[in-house]
């Protein structure tokens, strides 16, 4: 050991600052940068390359980022180790409704686009609480000044986040990020996107569309999720046409009569048979509408027979688009029932009814229908409040809607079997860890009932690159869209122009007009391995990273960010965007509900690395396995605590360790230090292979178990040998604690990176995280000589323990009874086991089972 080294081993080692320590050292020395001249050099076999998840800047990070981060930030450290050089960017994923809903609120304000830009707004205030308000009560500002205070929440939000992964010891290369706002993600996108619409791929169409009345924009499929809402079957009498008498249904959204447009029953419902083909009359409106059958009607729900509206839900899509039925929209895009009534209603009392709806929101106009059918006696009877499952926007607070719209969709499979198919193919080439989560993939792309809606009637995010031809009535003519250049991108359509126009035309018959929609932000944050890679940038970066090692991921996003990704790459590239898909659980609280800020449980993670350490946390988040949820408790983290005295021993043992010099020369000549080493070389088999397999658990299980061995057992075995200079066997003993802390310590490196690479700069140049990661010593040694002696030693220990006595107490005799192949086991470490029990005579007898069989405690005055 140099001079130097030895003074850097403090006299109390601690882990307080190790986080600032060696976070300022690791970017100062570039330690984690991706070295492009040395990945050149290696070619895409020495490169291992990850497709980082960009975390939503809209608020602050959560228990479960730390815990899904570190899982991805531990196989980087080992590939790292492991010889490869490792691209390991990091992204912010800054458009999208979430961070426009944060922004209205932080701010108190709500985006008009008819507003003009305004340079020297200022904000209402600043600091809301992110939490639902009210439209009316947020100050109107321009399109251009909302998105100006979208960019500088989330480059605040950034900063934020940035300085949490630094503080968790994220191994990322900081010079290679990228957000999905920029200028240059901008261009990519608009890119891809154009790539798709020459191919086919992308298309618009009017149609049916899931829409949020809060968000004012279009849902697609893979951002639903049900939620319980508690509804009640209101009982409507329909008049036949015949006069013959009525059919009564059951509904839960009577405040869509007016849009209904017919009535449907399973085609062996032998209860209205009789009716297919004829119509009946609707109640309160007097609408003819014809009864159909159609084989997704349900016999048993309600009275059997269900009244089509345009729309309700989404079978009633499937209905009207089946059975050829017209549109009678009723619901505008504000939630509100719209003011004129649909052409079919033509009677005074009709019109007269629907004038009391209109202007209602969906609650109020419900109310209102149920008094209006109670007058005319159509209603025959209101059932008891039930819950059922009903489809919500995920970041959404209140029930979709279903309106007519134009969109902008890509094509994914759900109306293309080969698409389907190569996309299952690919998938199943994509390594899974753990495996079963593929079958989640597959039954989404198996799922699909609909293509891809990536348009959005929102402000913050890509624009969608193209113009529409205007008639002479200065109508879209959505046959002729205007597309840029693919040299010109990025671009705007609202304030750019399309080749051949000048700006006067703007809006004007024979002119153009530009698309205001943006796109989704999962189709924007689906290209993050050609936004990180350079695809269509720098080349010779995408031929180095491409395909991706590794997409690491929460499995409650592989139907929106794994689906949507492989489908991208899938297209352009008709391969898998990746290697491997390293797929993480849930953090549920100590209930075993899974942790949102919708319940309110959410753990924020920086109370939690200030009290206990960065190392503490990382070892909690690698005792997972992937795909397994984790229960937290932040009252009392075990795991945690089990973390923090894990790193606090490395730096004790290692100080302790490092006391003993290695003689020049030193070689293993020991039976207790070669069993010891060749132990160890196991460790190190079993680790690697765990690391290699993406099963940080398990190689953290094998590694601490051993360490603990080492410490409890062999260090208090060879200690006494170790400090005795005289001692023929000091130098193995020395060179063993020296070989074992080497190889431990890097071992551990990937999960307890603060607490190694503080001990390792005590006695090795350079950082360990970029040090060689260990081979087997090829000792050839019996392992079950450590094994037996250290089940012996807790033999003795007992022994004194039973006898009330320290263990620093003599023992004049000892006997110790074991098998054969033990007994020869234990001659081989008796002078340590004298040694550290201070046993004046130790025996061997054989028996078949080790026992201390007979102590006898030294006299009191000789202890």
């Amino acid at each position: 050991m140099s001079e130097h080294a030895a003074s850097a081993i403090p006299d109390k080692p601690a882990l307080e600052g190790l986080e600032a320590k060696w976070g300022e050292t690791w970017a100062a020395n570039g330690t984690y940068l991706f070295d492009r001249v040395r990945a050149a050099e290696a070619g895409r076999a020495g490169v291992y390359s990850i497709d980082t998840p960009p975390p939503t800047a809209s608020g602050s990070l959560h228990i479960g980022h730390v815990f899904s981060y570190t899982h991805t930030d531990i196989k980087a450290r080992f590939e790292r180790m492991h010889g490869k050089k490792v691209f390991y960017p990091m992204g912010w994923d800054d458009n999208g409704l979430p961070t426009e809903r944060r922004v209205q609120n932080y701010y108190g304000v709500r985006c008009d686009p008819s507003l003009p830009y305004d340079p020297d707004f200022t904000p209402p205030f600043e600091g809301g609480d992110n939490k639902s308000s009210r439209a009316a009560d947020q100050h109107p500002i321009s399109r251009r000044n909302f998105i100006e205070l979208c960019e500088r929440l989330t480059e605040e939000d950034e900063k934020h986040f940035e300085a949490l992964f630094r503080q968790l010891g994220l191994s990322v290369d900081w010079t290679q990020t990228y957000r999905t706002i920029s200028s240059e993600t901008i261009r990519q996108s608009q890119l891809a996107f154009l790539r798709g619409l020459e191919r086919g791929e992308a298309y618009q169409s009017l149609a049916p569309t899931l829409w949020d009345i809060d968000f004012r924009s279009a849902i697609a499929q893979a951002e639903l999720e049900d939620r319980e809402q508690q509804a009640s079957y209101h009982r409507i009498a329909f008049h036949k046409t015949d006069g013959s008498g009525d059919i009564e249904i059951q509904t839960t959204r009577p405040e869509l009569l007016a849009a209904c447009v017919g009535l449907v029953a399973h085609p062996d419902d032998e209860r209205y048979q009789p009716y297919f083909g004829k119509t009946v009359r609707t109640p309160l409106f007097d609408v003819e509408v014809p009864v159909l059958a159609h084989h997704l009607a349900q016999p048993d729900k309600g009275s059997g027979i269900a009244m089509i509206c345009t729309f309700g839900d989404v079978t009633d899509i499937v209905w009207w688009r089946e059975l050829d039925l017209p549109v009678r929209t009723i619901l505008g895009m504000d939630g509100r029932v719209l003011p004129d009534a649909p052409e079919a209603i033509v009677s005074d009392a009709g019109r007269a009814a629907y004038a009391e709806l209109a202007g209602k929101t969906v609650f109020s106009a419900r109310k209102q229908m149920v008094e209006l059918l109670q007058g005319t006696g159509e209603l025959l009877e209101v059932g008891k409040p039930f819950n059922h499952a009903v489809k919500f926007f995920e970041k959404g607070d209140r029930p979709l809607e279903i309106v007519s719209t134009r969109q902008w969709y890509l094509r994914n499979g759900a109306r293309d079997e080969a698409l389907r198919e190569q996309l299952i193919a690919n998938g199943r080439e994509l390594a899974w860890h753990p495996d079963f989560m593929r079958v989640r993939y597959e039954n989404w792309v198996g799922g699909l009932t609909g293509d891809w809606l990536i348009s959005r009637q929102r402000f913050f995010g890509v624009p969608i690159p193209v113009w529409y031809a205007l008639d002479a009535n200065g109508e879209r003519d959505y046959d002729r869209v205007l597309t840029p250049s693919l040299d010109s991108l990025p671009i705007d359509p609202t304030t750019d122009l399309p080749a051949g126009y000048t700006e006067e035309q703007r809006g004007v018959p024979g002119g153009f007009d530009a698309e205001k929609d943006i796109f989704d932000t999962w189709a924007t944050s689906s290209l993050t391995p050609q936004l990180a890679g350079g695809w269509q940038r720098d080349e010779e970066l995408w031929n180095l990273v491409a395909p991706f090692d590794l997409r690491p991921q929460g499995q409650d996003i592989i139907r929106t960010w794994l689906f949507s990704t492989m489908l991208r790459s899938t297209l352009e590239d008709q391969r898998s965007p990746w290697a491997n898909a390293a797929i993480s659980g849930f953090i549920v609280d100590p209930d075993r509900k899974k942790m949102s800020k919708s319940k309110g449980n959410v753990v924020t993670p920086a109370d939690i690395l200030d009290k206990h350490g960065s190392d503490a946390v990382r070892y909690w988040s690698a005792s997972s396995r992937l795909g397994m949820d984790a229960a937290f408790d932040p009252q009392n983290p075990t795991q945690v605590k089990i973390g923090r005295r894990l790193a606090i021993k490395i730096l004790n043992a290692a100080k302790f360790v490092l006391s003993f010099p290695v003689p020049e020369g030193a070689q293993i000549t020991h039976a207790l230090d070669a069993s010891m080493l060749t132990a160890l070389d196991q460790v190190v088999q079993g680790a690697t292979a765990a690391y290699e397999n993406y099963d940080q658990a398990k190689a953290l299980e094998i590694t601490e178990a051993f360490f603990w061995t080492f410490c409890d057992d062999y260090l208090e075995l060879v200690k006494e040998r170790a400090y005795d200079q005289t001692n023929v066997g000091q130098a193995s003993a020395a060179l063993a604690l020296r070989l074992a802390l080497s190889t431990l310590l890097r071992l551990l490196a990937p999960i307890v990176s603060f607490a190694t690479e503080e001990a390792w700069s005590w006695f090795e140049e350079g950082s360990i995280h970029t040090a060689a990661w260990p081979e087997p010593l090829g000792t050839d040694g019996d392992a079950s000589v450590l094994a037996t002696a250290s089940e012996a030693l807790i033999g003795i220990r007992r022994a004194k323990t039973e006898a009330k006595a320290s263990q620093k107490t003599p023992v004049a005799s000892a006997t110790i009874a074991a098998p054969a192949a033990k007994v020869a086991a234990l001659e081989a470490a008796a002078d340590d086991l004298r040694a550290v029990g201070r046993i004046a005579e130790l025996s061997f007898t054989e028996a078949d089972e080790l026992a201390v069989t007979a102590i006898e405690l030294a006299p009191a005055e000789e202890a």
